[in-house]
């Protein structure tokens, strides 16, 4: 009996999203950003958010849609500026949002802890920087080591290539990015998909996230931006 519930509507599936929340969500720029899914938080109203993500949200869609609506607090992400960050600078510059970066491979590893019940490790990523000041340094074998704890959510927001109705999820090429530790380091898992087949559909190796991480299903009209086209 799986615990997925697939849902009719984008709106059905960001319901209960309270203020105050941690929103995981998923995207490497635009490549496998939940644009339907964060449309749907836009219209649901949630405010006072930490979004975490690769990074600040492009051009004004998807999750700089969000920024722009003032729904957000706080971003933790690796990136906070590229070219078409122009909503987050803004935001950013008149001391209107919070910022936490954290080293991509950091930034993965500390949602992968989350979602494996890890209660901290060692990176030497960001040994030195300012990125270091006030975490614990621990010298190991030689090599100094930052203690980095885990990022866990309350939602994530991904976007998967298809599911079943169990909830099983595969990803298309680089559209998976953050989604599979996201999945599993959040308390509500929200995934869009361009189709649910049946379950036994899926070639079982393909699957990267199986359904016990994923609570709500929506499936969505695939839509397509790129970079040059968002702006």
């Amino acid at each position: 009996m799986s615990r997925t519930e697939i849902v009719e509507t984008t709106d059905a599936a960001v319901a209960g999203i309270e203020d105050g929340s941690t929103v995981l969500v998923g995207g490497f720029g635009l490549a496998g950003m939940p644009f339907d899914l964060i449309d749907a938080l836009i219209r649901q109203g949630a405010g006072d958010l930490t979004v975490v993500a690769n990074n600040a949200g492009n051009a004004e869609v998807g999750l700089a849609a969000l920024l722009k609506a003032g729904r957000v607090r706080k971003v933790i992400c690796s990136f906070p500026r590229q070219v078409d960050s122009y909503v987050f600078d803004e935001l950013y510059r008149s001391g209107r949002i919070e910022l936490e970066v954290v080293p991509q491979g950091n930034l993965a590893e500390r949602m992968r802890a989350a979602g494996a019940g890890i209660g901290a490790f060692y990176s030497p990523t960001a040994v030195g920087t300012p990125l270091a000041e006030g975490k614990e340094v621990r010298t190991i074998d030689g090599r100094d080591y930052l203690l980095e704890y885990p990022i866990k959510g309350d939602y994530a927001l991904i976007s998967a290539h298809r599911a079943d109705r169990f909830g099983n999820l595969v990803y298309r090429k680089t559209a998976r990015n953050f989604g599979p530790v996201m999945a599993t380091a959040a308390t509500t898992t929200i995934v869009q998909v361009s189709e649910v087949v049946e379950t036994g559909t899926l070639d079982p190796e393909a699957v990267v996230t199986p359904a016990i991480y994923v609570d709500r299903v929506v499936a969505v009209e695939a839509r397509h931006y790129t970079v040059e086209g968002a702006r």
